[in-house]
């Protein structure tokens, strides 16, 4: 059974998804305002952050990073990453807006990874 302690680090939650095949990346659109993944494209209302993961750097800020779980209302599972703070990749406008609106039903790593 996986535990908090488990998913410590960045690559092993990706290469937990991967084998799961939930590694679908989730990605800005800034002129769509919305979340794109495989030529779809999602609204706030269509989907659902299921995990969020923080991952912080001992030494160097610019290794602090968020990784949200995402479910589509499609079945599509899959997530997006971002650096936080002033290293943030997404300067797209209304993107941090828009994953506020993402309804947060956060899920066990049992829930998501059957373990």
């Amino acid at each position: 059974m996986a535990t908090h302690n488990d998913m410590t680090t960045l690559s092993t939650v990706l290469e937990k998804l991967r084998i799961r095949k939930q590694d679908t990346e989730f990605g800005w659109d800034a002129k769509k305002k919305a979340f794109t993944s495989g030529g779809k494209f999602y609204q706030p209302a269509e989907l659902v952050i299921i995990k969020t993961y923080r991952f912080e750097g001992d030494s160097d800020p610019s290794d602090n990073s968020i990784l949200s779980l995402i479910e589509a209302n499609d079945g599509t599972v899959g997530y997006t990453l971002d650096a936080y703070g002033v290293y943030s990749n997404n300067e797209g406008e209304g993107h941090d807006d828009f994953i506020r609106k993402i309804p947060v039903q956060e899920r066990t790593e049992q829930q998501i990874f059957g373990e």
